[in-house]
């Protein structure tokens, strides 16, 4: 039996690291001080009485880990969602750490502008990284013909930075690595742009530009 677990980037809830301890593992918490700020945003939230409601992918594990410890609460990704807080007067909201943050803003303001009688307070949880390569992208989309995001094909913000690339007019490639480059994807291209997931390695981001 491993002695030794590690807790990913993504966090987990409280329990599971309980449970682990006292069945003598040894965890090791690698979770993202950002991931960590969420999960006590939401814990304020809760302790003010609101429903708490995430802004996120229902099956992604950092919002399995926001979640874990709470017997109620709601997962919401589009206006459809909504429907789940009806009725509940106090809405406390936060959002996995690497959705779009329009996306967020449009989301919270749909709550407000559907429920008018509810209280809700939003606290903004998309970390600085995410909102800082979400925010570049379309200077860097004006400049290139071709855009190359890193990160892997789990990876949440990077498959949104390529989404945002193409709705941006710009052919865009998602790789893992240099390995997975192809030379035609960039026949009578002039300009290329490389931009990366916040969790992509600084070696990974630099051996894909050394191939470029």
């Amino acid at each position: 039996q491993t002695r030794a677990v590690l807790l990913t980037a993504h966090g987990t809830a409280d329990h599971v690291k309980r449970d682990l301890r006292a069945q003598g593992h040894q965890v090791h918490d690698a979770t993202c001080p950002l991931v960590k700020r969420a999960h006590l945003a939401l814990d304020k939230l809760v302790s003010e009485g609101r429903h708490p409601v995430v802004i996120g992918q229902r099956d992604h594990v950092e919002v399995r880990g926001l979640v874990g410890d709470l017997s109620e609460y709601s997962i919401v990704l589009r206006e459809e969602d909504l429907d789940q807080l009806a009725g509940k007067p106090r809405l406390g909201v936060v959002a996995q750490t690497t959705q779009p943050l329009a996306r967020v803003e449009e989301l919270v303001e749909a709550m407000r502008t559907r429920f008018p009688e509810a209280d809700v307070r939003f606290i903004d949880t998309v970390c600085q990284p995410t909102k800082d390569r979400q925010e570049a992208l379309p200077r860097l989309a004006a400049e290139c013909d071709v855009i190359v995001v890193v990160g892997g094909p789990e990876s949440n913000n990077s498959k949104k930075l390529t989404e945002l690339a193409r709705s941006l007019g710009r052919t865009a490639y998602q790789v893992a690595s240099a390995a997975e480059l192809r030379p035609e994807w960039f026949a009578g291209a002039q300009v290329v742009g490389v931009t990366a997931g916040t969790s992509t390695p600084e070696a990974i981001i630099a051996a894909v530009r050394a191939w470029l």
